[in-house]
């Protein structure tokens, strides 16, 4: 054992070295490039969550909402904490819930899984502390959320997380910081636990997260963060090549390219990326043959609630949700407070609601597609 001088410089440098790894941490430091103000056509702000609890940075992640169908007033929003687990919250933005599994980063979710106990809202995360993806039961009378299995997988870090209907199977897309992709079909056994078998296995290139599914027209969109946004065929068996359909950086994107939601009007669907690089949101309509690009918004403060940046997740639905009448869109804010130093390591992260009417406004939406 070192004594004296020598053995002060040995704790030293110990202690710089533990320092310096803790600073390397990649989950401590934020993935917005310090922007105060998003660069997309300014909509307001309508009402935030609580922040997550996570006493580190960059904590926060991807948000999801369930509308039940029979009352749009109950509404669940879920939101990951990627350090400690997933929130539910309501649409004051109060926690309804907290479930302390570990590392899920992001979160999606499918109505209508059959149980012995009854139809059930499924609901999925990636979970990269135990290296897989975790499932979940809803009871859409309760709104209680019960475990449902774990489905191990062999990516380098379970990352991205969206799910999918193929007519009655229940599909879950999970990709990897490698840009792996594994698609797996879902189902109830006999026992009435988890099934996940694998159906597909491809790799995009580079790291990804976003990914959204259409159960419409079985596409699946998923955002290669570095490069853009890829359009797949959800069907294991389709030959069809995949296209990029919005490169990355552009005057549409600028990296990284993150969350990605889907939103449905009568005859329309849009959909909505997180450019992360500029604090902004971009807009496509994408029912037809090919995407047609329709502008950017970003979410600024407004209502007492500070604006959003970093636009890491991003979730969204269409139609009357409680008291937004014709839509509701969920994104995570990497600085839940105006006034909050900016820097590197945020400290406090939320999850902020946007009405979707003034998206509308903001970008003339209902006007004709441009040509």
């Amino acid at each position: 054992m070192l004594t004296g001088p020598a053995g002060r410089l040995a704790v030293l440098a110990l202690a710089l070295f533990t320092s310096a790894c803790a600073a390397l941490d990649p989950e401590a430091k934020s993935d917005s490039a310090r922007m105060l103000v998003g660069a997309g056509t300014p909509v307001p702000v309508a009402a935030e969550t609580l922040a997550v609890a996570t006493q580190r940075g960059d904590a926060a992640d991807d948000p999801e909402i369930w509308v039940d169908p029979r009352d749009s007033s109950r509404v669940v929003i879920f939101g990951t904490d990627k350090q400690a687990g997933l929130y539910t919250y309501d649409l004051t933005g109060k926690p309804t819930g907290f479930y302390p599994d570990g590392k899920l980063n992001n979160v999606d979710l499918r109505p209508g899984l059959e149980t012995p106990q009854g139809q059930r809202v499924l609901v999925g995360a990636s979970d990269r502390g135990r290296m897989g993806a975790a499932f979940y039961l809803m009871d859409p009378a309760t709104l209680k959320l019960t475990p449902f299995g774990l489905a191990g997988l062999d990516l380098t870090e379970p990352y991205g997380f969206c799910m999918g209907r193929r007519g009655p199977a229940f599909i879950a897309i999970i990709n990897g910081t490698d840009g792996q992709v594994r698609q797996l079909r879902v189902s109830v056994g006999a026992d009435g636990g988890l099934v996940a078998s694998e159906e597909r296995r491809f790799t995009v290139g580079s790291q990804t997260e976003g990914c959204v599914v259409d159960d419409e027209t079985g596409r699946l969109y998923i955002g290669e963060e570095a490069t853009g946004i890829w359009r797949y065929d959800l069907d294991p068996a389709s030959s069809a090549p995949r296209v990029l359909i919005a490169r990355a950086p552009s005057e549409q994107l600028k990296p990284d390219v993150e969350g990605l939601t889907l939103l449905r009007e009568p005859g329309k669907t849009w959909l909505i990326a997180s450019s992360q690089g500029d604090s902004a949101f971009a807009v496509w309509r994408v029912e037809g043959a090919e995407p047609v690009y329709r502008g950017r918004f970003s979410a600024v403060s407004a209502n007492g609630v500070d604006g959003v940046t970093g636009t890491d997740g991003v979730a969204a639905s269409g139609g009357p949700v409680g008291p937004y009448s014709a839509g509701l869109v969920v994104m995570q804010d990497d600085v839940d407070d105006a006034g909050e130093v900016v820097t590197t390591n945020r400290v406090k992260q939320n999850f902020k609601l946007v009405d979707w009417r003034h998206v509308k406004s903001a970008l003339k939406l209902d006007g004709p597609d441009a040509p």
